[in-house]
């Protein structure tokens, strides 16, 4: 292995010293990941600066934190969640589209067990966490071992999930009241949201366990070549289970998080849609949705790039709905770039312009 990156690294560096300068500069950009997406958030950030003078000001009432900035991280939190277990999923080349009834299932069971029972806090967040954790677990089985496509497998869930969900509500927006949960959705630590922190919490756990373990070399992998893998002696089909229970349990958090904020479980409407946002945070951080790599802090600044994009677009008086327009602008943008085509053609016109600047 030594043999073949010294052999790659003198090919690199043959020619001229000048152009071995500029290849090598182009390519340290180019391997930079993180450089893209952090790019697009300073001037995402920027642009609402300008739409909105007051968008930078940030200020403490009650000994709370308000601002802009701070709503951008505040209602990015629950989206973060699922989207850095969506990235896992998607690093075994799956994909989750039932994030969002997860999060209506996890909220119903949260509030219908506040409200009809005098359970602690702690068996009730227990109950809406295994909701969760139980529908990645049988999203799983269907894609692991009985290879079902993952669009499919979790599109099965997606559709029947709210229908669930109503049936455990009954079919009712179940409200409750509680100062433990309604900490959770509104509530601050020391000036900090306490959503926030729990999102972080969680993201920097799973960050812990997939970049200090060789569990994310396993889920790459798998998304890599997942027969491969097996000949290697990794439970391919283990992996998998285990990234979409994963995917489950953010979600379930998500909708604590969710139903703590609004007080109350909406089957129909909690956590609509949010599987679109967190499969477009995962690929603006510049994950591959063919697998075999992911990004869970590029993911959430893919999140905060998101959220930034809305508050900019209510911020300058556009309708709400344009948001959408953006987005999938966006995800056209992100798409183009990532295509192998467009990379081909983006490194054909860097060598051409490095042969002409010598």
């Amino acid at each position: 292995m030594t043999t073949l990156q010294d052999t790659k690294k003198s090919s690199g560096n043959g020619g001229s010293a000048g152009n071995g300068g500029k290849d090598g500069r182009a390519i340290s950009l180019s391997s930079r990941q993180w450089l893209g997406p952090v790019i697009a958030l300073v001037l995402v950030i920027i642009v609402n600066g300008i739409i909105s003078p007051a968008f930078f000001n940030v200020k403490v009432v009650d000994g709370h934190l308000y601002g802009s900035l701070v709503d951008i991280v505040h209602r990015g939190a629950s989206t973060a969640l699922v989207a850095v277990g969506m990235a896992i999923v998607i690093g075994t080349r799956g994909i989750d589209l039932s994030v969002g009834s997860v999060i209506a299932i996890s909220g119903a069971v949260m509030a219908v067990l506040i409200r009809d029972t005098s359970l602690s806090p702690a068996i009730i967040i227990l109950a809406a966490l295994g909701a969760g954790i139980l529908c990645g677990l049988w999203n799983g089985i269907l894609v692991a071992f009985l290879d079902i496509q993952p669009i499919i497998a979790t599109l099965i869930l997606m559709v029947a999930g709210r229908g669930i969900a109503q049936m455990i509500t009954d079919g009712q927006i179940v409200t409750f009241h509680g100062a433990f949960f309604e900490a959770i959705g509104s509530g601050y630590l020391v000036g900090v949201p306490w959503r926030v922190i729990i999102a972080a919490i969680v993201i920097a756990g799973l960050w812990a366990v997939m970049r200090k373990t060789a569990l994310g070399l396993f889920v790459e992998a798998v998304g890599g070549n997942a027969r491969a893998s097996r000949l290697a002696g990794i439970d391919a089909r283990g992996i998998k289970v285990l990234a979409y229970v994963i995917s489950g349990f953010c979600s379930a958090v998500a909708g604590i998080i969710i139903a703590a904020d609004i007080r109350g479980a909406d089957a129909n409407n909690a956590g609509l849609w949010l599987e679109l946002d967190a499969i477009l945070a995962v690929v603006v951080g510049g994950a591959s949705l063919m697998g075999g790599r992911f990004y869970l802090g590029l993911t959430v600044i893919g999140v905060l790039i998101i959220q930034a994009l809305g508050t900019g677009i209510l911020l300058s008086g556009l309708p709400s709905q344009y948001t959408l327009i953006v987005k999938a602008a966006v995800v056209m943008i992100v798409l183009l770039v990532q295509a192998p085509k467009a990379r081909q053609m983006m490194g054909n016109f860097w060598r051409r312009r490095n042969r002409n600047g010598q």
